[in-house]
């Protein structure tokens, strides 16, 4: 009985049983099995769960184009195997160099190549930065992320000494630090590392393929390479992508299939929906729909079975719904607070509310193993918001 209990737990496992039932489910590929039907040294058996880095694009898309409801409670499965589905981590994000970017993203307002509202500023003082993080922290934040619009960190000597500053004295509150400051060489990552950075993003944004027909001032190859300093340095890499760009399903699969390539799966893998900003070239770019970002978020939690999948920019577009939806297909961290850089972000009050009507929960930092029964909310703001624990 232990045993077939311990499977059960495997949708995968049980999927050729129900090869020749009726209904959609018939149409889910058991996705466990390797191609060569017998297990070898260099192609193993492997089951719903196991870390890989040997994905074949092929597999990927086929876990992608499955029927979607089936995805879900898969990756739903996948996720309860490496983390508790019951806890969602808030991350803050601040602007701390906005705008005047050499790089050229055409979905980026604050690139120096578009006329957007978006105005150039320099590096803010730190002083405002930790009122921020300190008023991040005392609503729930556990990360905060600092990001500033630069291509690298070339000829910003002082800036950078600002920034490791910031870094310490935020790690000092006890809370995660994140930063995106572009391109970043192994001497300079070591530097963040010393100072306490937790983790570092850079995001691939889509697929190698299509790259190009976003970005013209980066390589694709920079951006890993960049990752692979964070990565020696001994930083947690944040990498992930932005939907929307007017790519296609194939290049959804094929970001999902280079991370799952990496010596390490990143710790966490954004989500990022575009937000169309005037003046940009992806101003006009249609919406992309909700079915899309579930099948991504379900998919990249299957293939990246212990990675935080982070529900990031044009969050504040979908419906409470269809955001429960996504933490049911194995989003575990979202970005909350007043702004999220250049786009709109839900509110902290917002954001722990919709969570308690769900039944989740925020996580600690550093993963701390915060008693399930401790609230997110005071009896207070319970009250107000129409939540109880």
């Amino acid at each position: 009985m232990a045993s077939i209990a311990s499977r059960a737990i495997r949708p995968a496992a049980v999927a050729p049983l129900v090869q020749n039932a009726r209904g959609h489910a018939v149409a889910v590929d058991p996705p466990f099995l390797p191609p060569n039907p017998q297990p070898t040294a260099q192609r193993p058996r492997y089951v719903d769960g196991d870390i890989r880095h040997d994905w074949r694009r092929s597999e990927i898309q086929k876990i992608f184009d499955a029927p979607l409801m089936e995805s879900i409670f898969r990756a739903a499965t996948v996720h309860r195997m490496h983390h508790d589905a019951s806890r969602i981590q808030l991350c803050t994000l601040m602007n701390i160099k906005t705008g005047g970017c050499t790089e050229d993203c055409k979905y980026c307002s604050q690139s120096s190549s578009y006329k957007t509202p978006t105005k150039a500023s320099r590096l803010v003082d730190i002083d405002p930065v930790l009122k921020a993080a300190r008023e991040a922290k005392a609503n729930g934040s556990t990360r905060f992320c600092m990001g500033a619009a630069w291509r690298d960190l070339a000829g910003r000597k002082s800036g950078f000494e600002k920034i490791l500053k910031m870094v310490k004295e935020v790690r000092g509150m006890g809370m995660e630090v994140c930063t995106t400051l572009g391109m970043l060489s192994p001497e300079q990552a070591i530097r963040l590392k010393e100072a306490g950075l937790s983790a570092y993003n850079h995001n691939l944004d889509t697929s190698r393929e299509f790259y190009p027909e976003v970005i013209t001032s980066r390589t694709y190859d920079e951006r890993l390479a960049t990752i692979e300093a964070v990565r020696q340095a001994g930083i947690s890499v944040c990498s992930g992508g932005i939907l929307g760009l007017g790519e296609q399903d194939e290049d959804r699969v094929g970001l999902i299939h280079e991370i799952s390539r990496m010596p390490e799966h990143p710790e966490s893998f954004p989500v990022n929906t575009l937000v169309p900003i005037e003046g940009t070239p992806l101003e006009k770019n249609d919406p992309v729909g909700v079915h899309t970002v579930l099948r991504t978020i379900a998919t990249a939690r299957i293939v990246l079975p212990k990675s935080i999948i982070r529900l990031a920019a044009g969050r504040h577009t979908f419906s409470e719904t269809e955001q429960a939806m996504a933490f049911m297909a194995g989003a575990n961290a979202i970005f909350t607070g007043e702004r999220m850089l250049t786009t709109p972000c839900s509110g902290w009050d917002e954001d722990k509310a919709m969570l308690g009507r769900w039944g989740l929960r925020g996580q600690r930092s550093f993963e701390d193993q915060e008693s399930v029964n401790t609230p997110m909310m005071t009896k207070e703001q319970q009250a107000l918001h129409g939540v109880s624990y």
